[in-house]
C-alpha cells in the first residue's frame, strides 16, 4: 500500500488525513512516479476548503496537490520519451501529488536538469511557472517598467522579484513584516511597503510620483483587490491571481472606466501552459535562469508528508515565506 493525504470532506486543515491508498498499474499514455517531494500551494487549501470544487473519486475522496517530483517506477502502454528511472516534475495537474506514488499522464511531466535538487524543484514549478506568464506571456514585463507585487516574500513573489530584476523592471512589493521586507530587497524588489501599518495606495503613488503602476500583481484578493486598483495608473492591468485573503470583490466595468480605462484580468497557469510545447518552453527558460543562478529557489519550510495539515495552517496564516514543500 502506498501512504497519501486523502480528502473525504470539505473543510479546514483538519481534514486532510494521512491513510493507505492503492496506486495500480498505469495504463495508456500513463507513468507512475515515485515521489520524493510535492509543493504545497495556496491552490491547495482552495480546493480542500471547496473554494474551487473538487468532485471526489470513485473511493469518496480526492488526493490534493498539483506539483511534484520524483522517479519514473513503471510507464504504461504508449509512452516512449520516458523510461523507468528516468527524474521528472511536473505543477499543472492532474490533482494528486500528496503521495508517496501517482500516476500520471506522461504529457503532464517534463525532465529537468540533473543538477537541480529535488526538494528544490519541487518548490519552484508551480510558483515559478506562475511567474513565467506573468512576465513573459500575460504581460510581457519591460525594462524600466514599475510594477506592483503582493506578498512579495511568497513562494511567488520571491520569483517574480528576482526575475523582474533580470529583466530590469521596478518591483514595488507589500510585505507584513520587516523581516519579510528584508528577503523581498534581496531577491530584488526595489521598494517594500509593510502594508499591515502603511497606507500603502498612498505609498505607492508617492513612489511612482502620483502616476501609479503599470501592472499591479495581487494574489491576495479580498483585502487588497480594491487599492490595488487605486494602484495602477491610466490604462493599467491589474492581474487577480489568487484568494490568500478571500475571494476578490465583483467588480463593475464602469469602475475600471471611472478609474483610468483600467484592464482587468483572472488568469490561469494552465490556460498559459496548456499545450504541451508551453509547458515545456515555460519550464526550460524557469530551469535555465535557476541552474545559471539567476533565480534562487528560497525553500522557506519543509514538512514530511503526513504534516500536510500543518503545512496548510502555516500557509494560511501568511506566516510563511518563500515555498513550502512535503518531504515524502
Amino acid at each position: 500500500m502506498v501512504k497519501a493525504i486523502t480528502v473525504r470532506q470539505l473543510g479546514g486543515p483538519e481534514v486532510l488525513h494521512f491513510e493507505d491508498v492503492n496506486v495500480g498499474a498505469p495504463g495508456e499514455g500513463e507513468i507512475r512516479l515515485r515521489q520524493s517531494a510535492v509543493g504545497v500551494n495556496f491552490i491547495d487549501t482552495y480546493h480542500r476548503s471547496g473554494v474551487y470544487p473538487v468532485k471526489p473519486g470513485p473511493e469518496g475522496y480526492f488526493i490534493p496537490g498539483m506539483e511534484g517530483v520524483g522517479r519514473v517506477d513503471a510507464v504504461g502502454p504508449g509512452v516512449t520519451d520516458l523510461k523507468v528511472g528516468d527524474q521528472v516534475c511536473y505543477c499543472n495537474g492532474p490533482m494528486g501529488a500528496y503521495a508517496e506514488e501517482r500516476l500520471i499522464p506522461a504529457a503532464k511531466v517534463v525532465k529537468y536538469p540533473a543538477q537541480l535538487e529535488d526538494e528544490k524543484v519541487a518548490g519552484m514549478m508551480l510558483r515559478g511557472l506562475t511567474v513565467w506568464y506573468l512576465v513573459r506571456a500575460l504581460h510581457e514585463l519591460k525594462a524600466g517598467e514599475t510594477v506592483l507585487m503582493h506578498a512579495a516574500a511568497g513562494g511567488v513573489g520571491l520569483i517574480f522579484c528576482q526575475w523582474a530584476r533580470h529583466i530590469g523592471a521596478t518591483v514595488i512589493g507589500t510585505v507584513g513584516s520587516e523581516e519579510k521586507a528584508k528577503l523581498a530587497r534581496a531577491a530584488g524588489c526595489t521598494h517594500t511597503v509593510l502594508y499591515k501599518s502603511t497606507d500603502w495606495v498612498a505609498k505607492v503613488r508617492e513612489l511612482t510620483g502620483g502616476k501609479g503602476v503599470a501592472v499591479a500583481y495581487d494574489s491576495v484578493g479580498k483585502d487588497t483587490t480594491m487599492g490595488s486598483l487605486d494602484c495602477l495608473a491610466t490604462r493599467g492591468l491589474l492581474v487577480s491571481f489568487g484568494n490568500a485573503s478571500g475571494v476578490a470583490p465583483a467588480i463593475e466595468p464602469g469602475l475600471l472606466a471611472s478609474k483610468g480605462s483600467l484592464f482587468l484580468t483572472r488568469p490561469r497557469l494552465g490556460d498559459y501552459v496548456g499545450q504541451r510545447e508551453e509547458y515545456v518552453q515555460a519550464s526550460n527558460e524557469l530551469f535555465d535562469l535557476v541552474t545559471k543562478g539567476i533565480i534562487k529557489i528560497d525553500i522557506g519550510q519543509s514538512y514530511g508528508l503526513a504534516q500536510a495539515a500543518h503545512a496548510h495552517s502555516d500557509l494560511e496564516s501568511r506566516t510563511t515565506t518563500g515555498s513550502t514543500i512535503l518531504i515524502v
